[in-house]
């Protein structure tokens, strides 16, 4: 199972999965971010320095929240993630979409 933590840091919502984010944990991140970025900051960071793997269902709950977030004014881009988890968003092309960045504060900081 994966444990979502969170937290609000400067009108960011920093979403921080651990271990993995795959067909049997997709859902309970998706209802837990979907609510957090309903009544929270819709500028998202996924701090993805606990995230061990990604699977494709993974990958469809970070768009469906992206879109979530981005439908209600805000946006979504990704922290800290490992290589292999760079690699994946890198061969999907998250890395293009939503952006890799190396601190939570530098992808804050990506939001302007």
């Amino acid at each position: 199972m994966t444990d979502l933590n969170h937290e609000v840091i400067g009108g960011s919502l920093v979403l921080k999965p651990s271990r993995r984010i795959d067909s049997s944990t997709s859902k309970a991140f998706e209802d837990a971010a979907s609510a957090l970025v309903e009544s929270g900051p819709k500028k998202v960071v996924i701090d993805a320095s606990d995230l061990d793997y990604i699977s494709s269902a993974g990958l469809r709950v970070i768009l469906t929240t992206a879109k979530k977030a981005k439908a209600a004014g805000g946006g979504l881009t990704i922290a800290c993630a490992s290589a292999n988890v760079k690699e994946v968003l890198s061969v999907s092309g998250f890395d293009a979409i939503f952006g890799l960045h190396d601190s939570v504060d530098a992808a804050r900081a990506s939001f302007g």
